[in-house]
């Protein structure tokens, strides 16, 4: 479908839709830091239409230009325990090389309450094959949860973790990434409680809030929590729910991370893939009662009145 609000000489956006329930591809557009007000808007209205859309043909974008841009649509935020890239101001660099394969489902950085509410994702180094990512729409998986499950997720809450037992994940960590997850990632322990169904801020849409940093729902053990765990993540990696996008140089995908999540395939061996990625500032999640997710780890600081 078109899109009004196209890019450079009046052009109009054209939206094509990748799989059945989430992602598209944007055509007629070169992403920049000066784009029209309107082409942001129909930018945005696709991501929250498509919770993950996909740019092709974008090698003109360098690390400044990628943050310029990603200003426009929010306020990019440095990941909260590991580095930038240097020069950059908010820049995360993912090199495959020094342990940047996120092989396993989640939402980017829900140990903390406010988590980033979108990501742009660059493509500089890739692999000869293999290297895919995998996008869920995790609004998709709750409205087609059955009703006895829907009703026990809107009660839920879940708790949170950097802290994660990595060397317990998927087969093959080696010991340096196992060493480097407990030096960087892991150096400051983060723990909050989010309401397993947030209510979408932009379109109002209930979304699970699930992943590999879950590390227990409140109120029950951990034997329970992992066999209710297992339960609800499968509802939303269904393949139904899921897009495949296979890489090239200079693609950008920016997705929604208040209603997907998303899959780095570990399927290229030694080879190498280097992503760079800016993540925009987010809202706490607001439950279906009202409450809104919050911290336990590091606590909160009380601020006096001035």
């Amino acid at each position: 479908m078109a899109a009004d609000g196209g890019g450079p000489g009046g052009s109009r956006l054209e939206v094509r839709r990748v799989a059945g329930r989430i992602g598209a591809e944007i055509e007629g557009v070169r992403l920049a830091p000066d784009l029209p007000d309107e082409t942001l808007v129909a930018i945005e209205e696709a991501l929250h239409a498509h919770k993950v859309i996909f740019f092709r043909g974008q090698e003109h974008l360098d690390d400044t230009a990628q943050e310029a841009f990603a200003e426009r649509l929010g306020q990019p935020l440095a990941h909260p325990t590991v580095p930038v890239r240097d020069g950059s101001s908010y820049l995360l660099e993912l090199d495959s090389a020094l342990g940047g394969r996120a092989n396993s489902w989640h939402t980017d950085v829900t140990f903390v309450p406010d988590y980033p509410k979108a990501s742009i994702l660059r493509a500089v180094v890739l692999p000869a094959w293999g290297g895919d990512t995998v996008w869920a729409n995790t609004a998709a998986a709750y409205e087609r949860l059955p009703a006895p499950l829907k009703a026990l997720a809107d009660e839920l809450w879940a708790m949170h973790t950097n802290a994660y037992d990595y060397a317990g994940g998927p087969p093959g960590v080696s010991q340096k990434a196992i060493e480097r997850h407990l030096k960087v990632f892991a150096a400051t322990v983060f723990e909050t409680e989010h309401p397993v169904v947030r209510i979408h801020p932009a379109t109002g849409e209930r979304t699970l809030v699930l992943g590999q940093f879950v590390k227990s729902f409140v109120g029950l053990s951990t034997s329970e929590s992992r066999r209710l765990f297992d339960m609800l993540q499968e509802h939303v990696t269904r393949l139904e729910n899921t897009v495949r996008w296979n890489w090239r140089l200079g693609d950008v995908a920016i997705w929604d991370n208040r209603a997907t999540q998303h899959y780095a395939i570990d399927d290229y061996g030694r080879q190498q893939r280097i992503m760079r990625r800016v993540t925009l500032a987010g809202d706490a999640p607001l439950a279906l009662d009202g409450r809104r997710s919050r911290a336990i780890k590091p606590e909160p600081v009380e601020t006096a009145d001035a």
